[in-house]
């Protein structure tokens, strides 16, 4: 395996960490070429003088006087402001890019690096969902693979190779989150730290909130269909929650494979980092000498609504799935903000794709126009 230069965007949350583990474990195949993060430049300072990378970026220009003292002297470029995303994601010198920005952010920087040709592993959901049809478009023009590091999207990634027959189903698992037997009528009364606790998985704050409403599961059905190009009606979600069958294909003959691990983003992430070839990695495997139970069961998409919103959007197409995240993006800060209530973050999503202008084939700048429409809106309802 040729070794390959990575560039990182979003080096400073969880994604990105995990990233730079994984190539810890591999210096012989992986090396750093860009690390970037928003405003956590103490952890970007440690992380470049450990892996030594080309340049980092730090986009809160206010830090970058701080970054570029550390990291100057030890030969490191430094760039700062969001404007520097999109170049230095771009880069002839990196293999690929780990898009583990958070939000609608990673959507210029993922199109810049696809518009060059770069390889792509994909952790910013978001981009799927807001451009779905432009992501896909410019990788396939590109030649440019996206290979998903979601945990449930690489278990389906997994689950098709070698494959070459048709789909009949996906099946996407969700653990249900902190609130899966909350009653309907105690989500009036929801803390932020009881939405931060999620039983299974350690995520970033908005990832870990919508795994608690169940947006994330909704995202991910919206990013299936434009990674797979399988029909919405085919897109199951099924509440499984031991976290450990990651997700499931069902095929037209009736059979059934399912990728099963550890919950531990390590796996994930390594395996879009060495496709088509498999790494060790140590303390992954499962152990069935101990006795395993596995449930699965169907949503209650009236508890967690978000859910349904998420299939509305992506039947309704055009720039609503755009509009959906926007307005859940802006519900979800305003909630950790301690300015709305966990229980009225269905509700402004819903108004807001009810009252934003519809387009049905948007191009970047109506998305960049419906993202910002979009925020508005939510932000009067909130």
């Amino acid at each position: 395996m040729k070794k390959k230069r990575i560039s990182i965007l979003g080096s400073t949350g969880s994604i990105g960490a995990q990233t730079l583990e994984v190539i810890k474990l591999h210096p012989d195949l992986f090396e750093v070429e860009v690390l970037t993060a928003h405003s956590n430049a103490d952890l970007l300072i440690e992380q470049a003088l450990e892996f030594h990378p080309n340049a980092v970026v730090i986009t809160n220009e206010e830090k970058y006087k701080k970054v570029a003292e550390a990291l100057t002297p030890h030969f490191i470029k430094v760039y700062a402001g969001e404007k520097a995303l999109p170049e230095i994601a771009a880069w002839d010198t990196a293999d690929m890019v780990v898009s583990a920005l958070v939000g609608f952010a990673g959507l210029r920087p993922a199109l810049a690096a696809l518009n060059a040709g770069k390889a792509m592993a994909l952790a910013n959901k978001e981009t799927l969902v807001a451009a779905g049809s432009l992501i896909t478009k410019t990788a396939m023009e590109k030649k440019a693979p996206v290979i998903p590091v979601d945990s449930e999207h690489s278990a389906i990634f997994q689950c098709l190779v070698g494959e070459p027959g048709e789909i009949e189903k996906l099946y996407l698992t969700a653990s249900g989150g902190p609130f899966l037997h909350t009653a309907a009528e105690d989500f009036a009364t929801i803390t932020k730290a009881q939405a931060l606790k999620h039983p299974n998985w350690t995520m970033g704050a908005k990832v870990t909130i919508d795994s608690a409403t169940m947006m994330n599961k909704g995202l991910e059905v919206i990013e299936a269909y434009w990674l797979f190009g399988i029909a919405a009606e085919k897109i199951k979600v099924v509440v499984h929650p031991q976290s450990i069958v990651h997700s499931m294909v069902q095929f037209i003959d009736g059979s059934v494979k399912a990728q099963l691990g550890l919950p531990d983003m390590k796996l994930p992430i390594q395996y879009a980092l060495s496709f088509p070839q498999r790494l060790s990695l140590p303390n992954a495997g499962l152990d069935f000498s101990n006795p395993l139970h596995l449930e699965f069961f169907s949503p209650d998409v009236e508890k967690f609504h978000c859910l349904a919103l998420a299939y509305e959007a992506l039947l309704r197409g055009g720039n609503i799935p755009c509009a959906m995240n926007a307005a859940n993006e802006i519900a979800v800060a305003a909630f950790l903000e301690d300015k709305l209530a966990f229980a009225h973050i269905p509700g402004v999503v819903e108004k807001t794709m009810s009252a934003v202008s519809f387009i049905i084939d948007p191009d970047y700048e109506n998305l960049i126009a419906t993202h910002t429409e979009a925020q508005q809106i939510a932000s009067t309802y909130i």
